[in-house]
């Protein structure tokens, strides 16, 4: 066996073209990053505020990749998975490659209801609950504040924000006073809801969303997942059970938080290198999550 490993070291150091070596480098090593990123963990960046103020636009995750393949998520992890209104491929190979080359966006959120489980979405004193094999559920990781049209009429434009703060003092994402107002006046003015407070229901909030009232029992294999965030979040209210073969991590830690205007950090950086370091939320970098 030493032999047999000093002679691939020797044939690894043999003298050869620097094309050659990048090629070899290449061979070698893209396998293990690709097996390493699709099955040990993976990075992520929040794109949508789905589950504030768990997480917000513009931070990064850990996602353990490796757990997921021999325990099954418990109710309260947030997971990410790949979109499940995404249109596979009927053939079966097309369907692997989208599936972990290039092919669905990845998705977050939490597991609400597990297989087996009798999930209920009710609307109790005007305000919806969901009870779970008949029993009330208790969620304190729901998000407490009001959402506002922050920048654009789309609704990944409806961010969380603090009355008790002004719009440009914002701690979770720093506004523009005069284009909430004009957006405000714009929604108030048409007749749709300009504010939208904790407790309301999605159907009133956004009815495109799903319904807040739902009565589903899963088989095996199916989740019930849902953002912390049920105000400014798709999720298996509209698009209904989750399939758990498309589960792939459970998120574990927050790295970086960035109150980011672009999509891609180094477009970030290169178009607002002063607002920038303002915008970094280094209060919420560097943490565990749950």
């Amino acid at each position: 066996m030493l032999q047999k490993i000093k002679a691939i070291q020797r044939w690894w150091n043999r003298p050869k073209s620097t094309l050659v070596d990048w090629v070899q480098t290449l061979v070698v090593f893209l396998p293990i990053v690709f097996i390493v990123r699709t099955w040990g963990y993976g990075l992520y960046q929040v794109p949508t505020g789905s589950m504030e103020n768990t997480m917000l636009v513009g931070e990064f995750f850990f996602a353990d990749k490796f757990s997921p393949l021999f325990k099954k998520p418990v109710r309260g992890d947030i997971i990410s998975f790949n979109d499940p209104t995404y249109n596979y491929s009927s053939n079966p190979y097309s369907r692997l490659f989208e599936e972990y080359v290039w092919g669905p966006e990845n998705w977050t959120k939490r597991v609400i209801g597990l297989p087996g489980d009798h999930v209920e979405g009710k609307i109790e004193n005007g305000k919806p609950v969901v009870y779970i094999n008949g029993e009330l559920l208790d969620e304190p990781y729901l998000n407490q504040y009001p959402l506002i049209l922050a920048n654009g009429v789309d609704k990944e434009s409806w961010r969380t924000y603090n009355p008790a703060q002004s719009y440009e003092d914002q701690s979770l994402y720093k506004m523009n006073s005069s284009v909430v107002k004009h957006w405000k006046r714009l929604l108030d003015a048409n007749g749709f809801v300009s504010e939208r407070t904790p407790g309301m229901p999605i159907d009133v909030a956004e009815p495109r969303m799903g319904s807040d009232v739902y009565d589903v029992h899963l088989g095996d294999n199916e989740y019930w997942a849902m953002g912390d965030n049920r105000l400014g979040s798709f999720d298996s209210r509209g698009w209904g059970k989750l399939d758990g073969n498309l589960i792939h991590g459970r998120i574990k830690f927050r790295i970086f938080s960035l109150d980011r205007q672009e999509k891609w950090l180094p477009l970030e950086l290169l178009l607002h290198p002063i607002d920038f370091f303002k915008r970094c939320r280094w209060g919420r970098s560097l943490q565990f999550v749950s």
